[in-house]
C-alpha cells in the first residue's frame, strides 16, 4: 500500500472511498514483492499493480466487492500444471493478496491516512494490519514512526499493541516489509495472528563523484531506479545545475571532505568517476571503510592497478580493497555514457539483489533472488480464527 502512497494520499485528501489490495507473501517466480499494491476507488479508477498483469482483473473485482460489502478478504493466486492459465500466474508463482476497504466509516482509515501522508512526504513510517486471526481484530491498523511514536492499535489485549509496536519498529529500522506471526495477547500468547507490516523509508542515496558526461547519464538512471542522487565535484565550473538538471543535490567540494560529513547508510551507493589520483585515493580510502552498499570506481585496468597500489601505500588493506568494484560496471561492451551508466546500474542492482550478472538464457539460476515464501493461508479472514 505504501508503495503507491502519493496517489492514495491524494485520494484520502479528496475524501474518496477505496479498497486496496496488497501483496502479503509470494512464492516461486511471482513478479511483485510483498507490499506491492493495487487500489480501486468507488468510481472504478485503478492505480498500482500486484502481479504485473497476471491477475489484475480478478484483484480489481475483489476490490470492487470489498468496497461494496466492507469485508477484508485474503486470496491466493497460484500455479498448477492442470490449469495454469485458469489460475492466472502462468509464470509459476504464488501470491497471497490482502484486500482491505478504506471507507469513511472504517476504523483503520485515520491511521492509514496518517501513514499514507507520511510516506508521501518521504518520511519513515511503518503500518501493521491484520492478515489472519480473530474476526473482531479485522479492520484495524497500527502506525509506527521513526521516533518510535505510534498511532492506532488493535483494541484487544493491552500487551498486543506494545509488542506489535516494538516489532513494527524493528521492521522500520530495517526498511523491511513482510509478515509477522504473533499471539493475540502479545508475544506467543493467545490465538495466533498474522500481521502484514509495510515499511516506507526515504529513498536510498547514490553519490556520484566527478561531474563528467558519464555522470550525467548515471544521474538519470539513478533517478529511474529510485535513488536520491547527489553529484559532487571540486570544480565549480563543471558541477552545475545546467549540466545535471535531474540531480537532487549538487555539491562543490573536495570529494573526500564531503564524504566525511554527509550521511550514508547500508543502502548508499558510491560511484567514483573522477579517475584522478588526487581525488580518488583520499576518497576511496574513506569510502572503503564506510558501511555502504556499493563502492565503484571508473578507470582502465591500468588505472585500476595503479590506484590499488596507491591505496595500499596509504594503508588500505586487501580486505578493504576487495569491496571495490573496479573497473566499475558489468561487461556489456558499453561505449557511450548512457551504455556505461546502464553497465554501472546493472552491477548495482546485481549487487543489491544477489544476481550473478550472467545471461538468463540457458542459465539454471533463479530469476528473482529476493522472494519471500508464501506462507499465509488464503480465504476470507472472517473464517480464520
Amino acid at each position: 500500500m505504501l508503495d503507491i502512497a502519493e496517489e492514495l494520499n491524494r485520494w484520502v485528501e479528496q475524501g474518496r472511498d477505496f479498497a486496496v489490495a496488497t501483496v502479503v507473501a509470494v512464492g516461486g517466480s511471482a513478479p511483485r514483492q510483498p507490499g506491492a499494491a493495487l487500489a480501486v476507488d468507488a468510481d472504478g479508477t485503478a492505480i498500482g499493480s500486484v502481479s504485473g498483469g497476471c491477475v489484475e482483473g480478478a484483484v480489481y473485482e475483489l476490490c470492487r466487492q470489498a468496497l461494496e460489502d466492507g469485508e477484508t478478504v485474503l486470496e491466493r493466486f497460484g500455479y498448477s500444471d492442470e490449469d495454469a492459465f485458469a489460475v492466472g500466474l502462468t509464470c509459476g508463482g504464488v501470491i497471497d493478496i490482502l484486500v482491505t476497504p478504506v471507507r469513511a466509516a472504517d476504523p483503520a482509515r485515520p491511521v492509514l491516512a496518517t501513514a499514507l501522508a507520511a510516506a508521501a512526504r518521504g518520511e519513515a513510517a511503518a503500518v501493521a494490519r491484520i492478515v489472519s486471526g480473530p474476526a473482531e481484530l479485522r479492520g484495524r491498523a497500527l502506525l509506527v514512526r521513526a521516533d518510535s511514536s505510534s498511532e492506532g492499535g488493535f483494541g484487544a489485549h493491552p500487551e498486543l499493541d506494545r509488542t506489535v509496536a516494538a516489532e513494527v519498529g524493528a521492521f522500520l529500522d530495517a526498511g523491511r516489509t513482510g509478515t509477522l506471526e504473533i499471539g493475540e495477547q502479545g508475544s506467543r500468547c493467545g490465538a495466533p495472528l498474522t500481521l502484514l507490516i509495510e515499511s516506507s523509508v526515504p529513498p536510498p542515496r547514490m553519490i556520484v563523484f566527478g561531474a563528467i558526461d558519464f555522470a550525467s547519464a548515471l544521474v538519470r538512471i539513478g533517478k529511474f531506479l529510485g535513488y536520491r542522487v547527489t553529484v559532487c565535484d571540486a570544480r565549480e565550473v563543471f558541477a552545475t545545475r545546467t549540466r545535471f538538471p535531474e540531480a537532487d543535490e549538487i555539491v562543490v567540494e573536495w570529494p573526500h571532505r564531503y564524504l566525511e560529513h554527509t550521511a550514508v547508510d547500508a543502502r548508499t551507493v558510491l560511484c567514483v568517476l573522477t579517475h584522478d589520483a588526487k581525488f580518488d585515493v583520499p576518497l576511496l580510502k574513506l569510502a572503503l571503510r564506510l558501511p555502504v552498499a556499493y563502492v565503484g570506481a571508473m578507470g582502465s585496468r591500468r588505472t585500476h592497478l595503479d590506484r590499488n597500489r596507491r591505496l595500499r601505500e596509504v594503508g588500505v588493506t586487501d580486505l578493504e580493497l576487495a569491496r571495490l568494484r573496479s573497473p566499475i560496471g558489468l561487461d556489456l561492451g558499453a561505449r557511450t555514457p548512457e551504455e556505461t551508466a546502464l553497465s554501472i546500474a546493472a552491477e548495482i542492482v546485481a549487487n543489491r539483489r544477489g544476481g550473478s550478472g550472467v545471461a538468463l538464457t540457458g542459465a539454471h539460476t533463479p530469476i528473482h533472488h529476493d522472494t519471500t515464501s508464501a506462507g499465509v493461508a488464503a480465504g476470507r479472514i472472517g473464517s480464520v480464527a
